[in-house]
């Protein structure tokens, strides 16, 4: 398996343990402690502590961005181009990834916080735009 399908997948499960540790946790505690009924949980309302809704939008940042760098993953595979640069391109967007989700979540919303995450996501769009460019370039 290559390095980018493996970014893939860990990719994937960082989107998937982001949810269940964060949101995922404080929902079902809140339901199993009878602080609220499964129902009231609503996406249209968003309530709940400031780390909670913060947890919310870097879940929906990881899904937003999982099937982009996917779509390059499937030209990778579909190409069977293998390259050094591609390997480095995808662990650097995976930590950013992960680097950006933890800065979202972990600190309140400011000026600093914001340009942080903003930094960490920069990052994953030069790596997947690199990684694009890459494909066609060997493909064709």
């Amino acid at each position: 398996m290559s390095i980018p399908v493996l970014v893939l997948l860990a990719f994937a499960g960082w989107t998937l343990l982001s949810m269940a540790l964060t949101v995922g946790t404080y929902r079902w505690f809140h339901i199993l402690s009878g602080h609220n009924r499964i129902a009231e949980f609503s996406e249209y309302r968003i309530e709940g502590q400031g780390w909670y809704k913060r947890a919310l939008r870097a879940h929906a940042n990881c899904v937003e961005n999982l099937p982009v760098y996917g779509a390059i993953v499937i030209a990778i595979v579909a190409t069977g181009i293998s390259s050094p640069v591609l390997n480095v391109l995808a662990v650097v967007l995976l930590i950013a990834r992960i680097a950006q989700t933890s800065v979202h979540i972990g600190f309140q919303h400011s000026d600093l916080a914001a340009t942080v995450r903003f930094l960490f996501f920069f990052i994953q769009l030069v790596c997947m735009i690199w990684m694009g460019v890459y494909v066609v370039v060997e493909a064709v």
